[in-house]
């Protein structure tokens, strides 16, 4: 069997089972949330959440806790980046700072934001390196952007906790950063302008945070009380 029909088979297979509702999964694990899990559906294998928690758990990283909004976290960046300009030789500032560099030049090449169709999520996340690495992202802006996240959640008495949480705030806000591919031809009012923007949910982001938490783990070991302690006197 070639990997070609059995890439067909399982997709098929998995088709078939999204469009069998299983009357096990009758309720969205959501407290108050009276939907059943689109396992219970017909609409998907999930076995945990409705398809509305389910889409916001892929692009929050909580199945109920909305993202930061830009006024709430931009001070705490503005912040993290003051920090790391005034601590900029110190060891754990240069090796987290060192790591997410290393993240930008491995990446691989730039992938243009309209030919990612049928990457993996690891491929689009290492394609969202090489984007930042193509604008010359300072990779202490990367790291401004976890250390804000560090410090806003530890802030927040209603923050979500999970790993998982921390990961995709930090990712979205990096994948913001990455921006897309912007093209234009010709001059004057017949120009064509394309300007296509990568959606900023599910895996790709798991695998950003997760690379990005490893990269700043050291910093944040070591330093991290500090950098508490300034944003509880905010």
């Amino acid at each position: 069997m070639t990997n070609w029909t059995a890439k067909r088979e399982r997709k098929a297979d998995l088709k078939g089972r999204a469009n069998e509702p299983s009357a096990m999964f009758t309720r969205c694990r959501v407290v108050g949330c009276s939907r059943p899990a689109r396992a219970g559906t017909g609409d998907g294998l999930d076995t945990r959440f409705c398809r509305s928690h389910a889409d916001h758990y892929a692009r929050h990283g909580s199945p109920y806790r909305a993202s930061y909004r830009a006024q709430e976290i931009n001070p705490y960046r503005a912040a993290a980046q003051a920090w790391l300009e005034v601590n900029q030789s110190d060891t754990y500032v240069a090796n987290a700072v060192d790591r997410v560099a290393t993240l930008l030049r491995t990446a691989g090449p730039h992938v243009e934001a309209f030919r990612l169709r049928g990457l993996s999520p690891q491929d689009r996340a290492k394609a969202a390196w090489a984007r930042l690495r193509k604008a010359d992202t300072d990779p202490r802006r990367v790291v401004a952007v976890w250390l804000a996240v560090e410090m806003i959640i530890s802030n927040d008495p209603q923050a979500e906790r999970k790993a998982e949480f921390k990961q995709v705030q930090a990712a979205k806000l990096v994948h913001r950063m990455a921006s897309g591919t912007h093209k234009r031809w010709g001059e004057g009012p017949t120009a064509t302008e394309l300007h296509v923007y990568p959606r900023p949910r599910g895996r790709v982001l798991r695998h950003m945070g997760d690379a990005l938490e490893k990269a700043c783990e050291l910093l944040v070991e070591h330093r991290g009380s500090d950098l508490f302690r300034q944003s509880s006197n905010r």
